[in-house]
């Protein structure tokens, strides 16, 4: 096996990334988006401030993203525990002007080389989607 790395595109998000990495670096604010969370494929979600606990329909176990670095303003990087393959991500922030920062999603993973055609393609769009959908949030209300 051969570490893969994917890389988002890289979005828009109206805000200052002060405030951006704020929300993102506190687990706990995804609780404001947990009815929005698909409940047939996320199971047993527990969230702490540091780390999601889940288990996601067709893996079969839980498992733990973890943030195991941050950088104020700048990098959130997170470690994944209990998986069958080694991975780890980080979220990439770039504050452009006060009012524009970009963020890009980036991921690691050992993944074997007869599921990286499978895959490539999911994990791309995947992290495309979670990019797109951190310049959804509202990041002023969720500080106060």
């Amino acid at each position: 096996m051969s570490e893969q790395k994917y890389e988002s595109q890289i979005c828009s998000i109206p805000n200052s990334a002060h405030n951006v990495f704020s929300v993102l670096s506190n687990l706990q604010n995804l609780e404001r988006v947990r009815d929005m969370i698909p409940q047939d494929k996320v199971q047993e979600l527990e969230i702490t401030p540091d780390s999601i606990r889940m288990k996601v329909d067709g893996l079969g176990q839980k498992f733990t993203i973890r943030i195991v670095d941050k950088i104020e303003d700048d990098t959130i990087k997170f470690g994944v525990d209990d998986m069958p393959i080694d991975m780890n991500f980080w979220i990439q922030l770039k504050q452009v002007s006060p009012v524009d920062t970009r963020v890009r999603l980036t991921l690691k993973a050992d993944i074997p080389t007869m599921f990286r055609m499978m895959l490539g393609n999911k994990i791309q769009k995947g992290l495309d989607d979670g990019a797109q959908m951190l310049t959804q949030f509202p990041y002023n209300q969720w500080l106060s």
